[in-house]
């Protein structure tokens, strides 16, 4: 049996093309535990990294701290407003793919979704391959998967490892690269020193050192020395943030607190 990774490679790059050595990291929310667990486990089995969101009860913040590539939602629970669910998970994930899944096979389900905000929807309850497939083609076409990330004048290529601004190529070391891979999937909003130590170092406890802070600065006098204005920027109490134009720099996004949607106390 191959490898998940040399799933995903054969599923993601068509054929004959391989793409970055680590697979992408799907986020799946479903409000069914059970349903979460059977979803992630078929989408491991296929060659993708898996993270299971929380309930959002208290709000979709926590969200925010999850480095993923392609996020997967059930939004039709009776204690939610789909419709307002997918726009609010729409603005968490950025320009990175949005594909909603409805338990059953219902065209009102999936035009929510779509007039929401996702890329696609889907009902998977029998359709466990084509999920699978649609799933590998919004990430064939997304930026991740063909191997680009860029903000404002930076270019990274995930497969070669380069990295550019205006330009100007700039010589990167493994976790430095990283770290810019990571802020430059979400650009204009701030990632946690906690979210980068586990999509970076895999770390998911705070191991009482500063090697995030250390290696911000390196990669900081890299990307930003000799440039007429700052990419990345440190946003007090939320961590860091890679800026795509000179404004965004001097008033990163914090998004709005969505607790109250949820009900929350």
């Amino acid at each position: 049996m191959r490898s998940g990774r040399r799933v995903w490679n054969a599923i993601a790059a068509g054929e004959g093309g391989t793409i970055d050595e680590n697979p992408p990291l799907v986020a799946i929310y479903h409000g069914v535990r059970d349903r979460a667990e059977q979803l992630g486990r078929a989408v491991a089995a296929a060659g993708y990294g898996v993270h299971l969101l929380s309930p959002p009860i208290g709000g979709l913040r926590p969200w925010l701290d999850c480095c993923f590539d392609l996020v997967v939602i059930n939004p039709f629970l009776e204690w939610q407003d789909p419709v307002e669910f997918v726009r609010l998970v729409r603005t968490v994930a950025a320009r990175r793919p949005l594909l909603v899944l409805s338990d059953r096979e219902s065209f009102d389900e999936r035009m929510i979704a779509l007039n929401g905000g996702a890329d696609d929807a889907i009902g998977w309850t029998r359709n466990l391959p084509e999920l699978l497939a649609r799933m590998a083609g919004l990430l064939r076409r997304s930026r991740i998967a063909a191997g680009q990330l860029g903000a404002g004048d930076l270019r990274i290529d995930l497969i070669d490892r380069r990295v550019e601004r205006a330009g100007r190529p700039i010589r990167l070391p493994l976790r430095e690269f990283d770290l810019l891979a990571n802020l430059a999937r979400v650009p204009d909003r701030p990632i946690s020193r906690a979210a980068l130590l586990k999509a970076v170092w895999r770390i998911d406890f705070d191991p009482g050192t500063n090697r995030v802070e250390v290696h911000m600065s390196r990669l900081r006098a890299k990307i930003d020395r000799g440039f007429a204005w700052p990419m990345l920027r440190t946003v007090k109490g939320q961590g860091y943030t890679l800026c795509s134009r000179p404004d965004e720099a001097a008033y990163p996004h914090a998004l709005p607190d969505f607790a109250p949607l949820f009900g929350a106390s």
